[in-house]
């Protein structure tokens, strides 16, 4: 089977139990750090900090209310949540707490590599700088790197920084990006509200990325539609897409079932644009109606490269495991298919070819293998 084509066929494999997929080796390109937190952690942060504008204190009901909050069908909306995490991660000890906490928990659920990004710039009222942010985050991902290590589980972190796009200072931070490259930054991103900020208010920043032969993906195509994703793509240069679902409004299906793709789509797919897609999200932000009518399904079918993530798994109270297993009883993936997307992810992954290759053969291929 080639990496790039998914083996349907496999829909009735045995044993695609939530726990069996926890043991399958994941990777993971799209989580935002202030969107993991453990409640619990949310709840000793905001004391130790003095923060008191917390909804509960309550562990378990804030869990809920997180994911309550965060289901409202607005990106808007959705995006109002983060107020509370990012008001608790204003200290060097939080961010690389929640960093740590981060690395562990993911490795706890298979997930072999992770690209966890973060705005720098939000961190900084108390007065860190955006180095101290920095400094302070990479430190939690080797701290939680080597935890996990003590339980006999293996993870790679690496960073995407991203910058507001409703801010200015997008230049700044590929800037700051670019400086920790050689420290397991491995990338930049513009987040925040798409509708009325263009990724093209940021042409600077992404002009300056190229020259430094750096790396950068774009949030484009989850609240907004075509306009976005072909300014990420053809103004912008982003070598991934963040979400990118509404590709799907560029491709026509008649009464016969007969498939077109309009010429966006069809370059989309031909050059192999990643499409960093978080199933359960994009419904809470209204991207799509529910798991069954999700673009995935119709993008995976006609082999785009699309790779399945978790975008904030607080938010939308879910795992890569758990995200994987909503696809496979709702369309009907195997191992094989599972495969597919983890093999996706790291091709598309913002480390070396060799160390990407590395872990496709020695990792991902035989973690599978054993599972098939």
């Amino acid at each position: 089977m080639s990496p790039d084509t998914p083996d349907t066929r496999a829909a009735a494999t045995p044993g695609l139990s939530l726990e069996a997929i926890r043991r399958a080796p994941k990777v993971l390109l799209h989580d935002h750090l202030d969107g993991g937190l453990r409640p619990g952690t949310v709840v000793e942060l905001a004391e130790a900090a003095g923060y008191d504008s917390l909804p509960t204190k309550d562990v378990a009901e804030l869990g809920r209310w997180f994911r309550t909050a965060a289901d409202s069908g607005s990106l808007v909306s959705y995006l109002e949540t983060f107020a509370h995490t990012c008001g608790v991660m204003q200290s060097e000890a939080a961010l690389a707490r929640v960093a740590a906490e981060c690395a562990e928990d993911l490795a706890a659920d298979g997930v072999v590599y992770a690209e966890v990004r973060y705005a720098p710039e939000l961190f900084v009222e108390h007065g860190l700088s955006l180095d101290a942010v920095v400094e302070a985050v990479q430190a939690g991902f080797a701290e939680g790197e080597r935890r996990a290590a003590q339980q006999g589980q293996t993870i790679r972190m690496g960073t995407l920084l991203c910058a507001m796009r409703q801010h200015a200072r997008a230049l700044e931070i590929a800037e700051l990006a670019v400086r920790y490259r050689d420290e397991g930054v491995v990338g930049f991103d513009i987040a925040g509200p798409e509708d009325g900020f263009p990724p093209t208010r940021n042409l600077d920043a992404f002009e300056y990325l190229r020259q430094k032969n750096a790396h950068f993906t774009i949030h484009a195509g989850e609240a907004f539609g075509l306009a976005s994703i072909w300014e990420a793509i053809q103004h912008c240069g982003a070598e991934r897409l963040g979400h990118g679902v509404r590709i799907v409004d560029d491709i026509e299906q008649d009464a016969d079932g007969e498939i077109k793709l309009g010429r966006l789509a069809r370059y989309v797919r031909d050059t192999r644009i990643p499409l960093e897609i978080c199933p359960t999200s994009n419904v809470q932000t209204g991207a799509a109606a529910s798991i069954a009518d999700h673009p995935i399904g119709l993008l995976t079918k006609l082999r785009f490269r699309v790779t399945v993530n978790t975008d904030n798994r607080l938010m939308s109270g879910c795992t890569m495991s758990s995200e994987f297993a909503a696809l496979a009883e709702t369309f009907g993936y195997g191992w094989a298919d599972l495969q597919w997307f983890t093999i996706n992810a790291m091709k598309s992954a913002f480390i070396d070819f060799d160390q990407r290759l590395d872990l496709i053969n020695k990792v991902i291929k035989p973690g599978y293998a054993a599972l098939i």
